[in-house]
């Protein structure tokens, strides 16, 4: 059965690439990201279905528009992907303020909007689904350079699991789910704040084709805590194993 799908950070990378494979197999897509022009490309490969919205998913009043645009055009919701976000470059003794309030900003904030404020229209229908993109980072602390962002993703877990425990007491049909990807191949590295590597040069890194098909496979099994490759959970393992991880 075909879902009315919300994505944010829909203009580019793993959020259009999951767009245009839930439009290929029926589902309706709202795309939710600032740049317009990128948007209404991504719009216009996903086909009818597609209804583009741009926001900015760190200003709440934002977020809610795109609730009201969907349920607008659609009739409901049936899942939420809060995709959008931003890494940075900077070493954990040289993070700043700035550095720290755009982290959450960006990472945290989009995120926690996201599920405050489709939250009473799921739990109005009594079912719905958020997944939330983190990364293998918010799991593992193992880039210093990556410091403010893995400690952003970090919250982003904590958040997931805790609305997960609050919410499903009282709708267990609501869900809510996380995916952590590893590197993956987009221009996350080249827009970091204060520059840095690109992400298509580290190796075994994954296409956004690769990752939206996990993210997919997330929406059909409405599991609660995916990894989108096959050994993420016991590298995880692996480095918690150590007396000393990341040393």
């Amino acid at each position: 059965m075909s879902k009315v799908i919300v994505i944010t950070g829909a203009s580019s990378g793993i959020g259009a690439a999951l767009a245009e494979l839930l439009a290929r197999r029926g589902d309706s897509v709202v795309l939710a990201a600032r740049r317009e022009a990128e948007l209404h490309r991504v719009a216009v490969a996903c086909g009818p279905h597609a209804l583009p919205v741009v926001a900015d998913v760190t200003v709440r009043d934002d977020v809610q528009r795109v609730v009201r645009s969907a349920i607008e055009r659609f009739g409901h919701i049936d899942v939420w992907v809060n995709n959008a976000g931003r890494g940075i470059t900077r070493m954990p003794t040289a993070i700043t303020d700035a550095d720290i309030d755009d982290m959450v900003r960006i990472n945290v904030k989009s995120v926690l909007y996201g599920m405050q404020e489709v939250l009473p229209h799921f739990q109005e229908r009594g079912s719905g689904q958020v997944i939330n993109i983190s990364s293998m980072l918010g799991r593992m602390p193992m880039a210093p350079m990556r410091a403010a962002y893995s400690a952003a993703k970090h919250m982003v877990n904590s958040l997931t699991a805790n609305f997960r425990t609050e919410v499903r007491a009282t709708h267990p049909g609501i869900q809510f789910s996380l995916v952590s990807p590893g590197v993956v191949q987009t221009d996350f590295g080249n827009n970091a704040l204060h520059g840095g590597p690109d992400s298509r040069t580290f190796p075994n890194s994954q296409t956004v084709d690769e990752v939206a098909a996990v993210i997919a496979g997330v929406i059909d099994s409405r599991a609660g805590d995916v990894y989108t490759r096959a050994q993420g959970k016991q590298m995880v393992l692996d480095y918690f194993a150590s007396d000393e991880p990341g040393s």
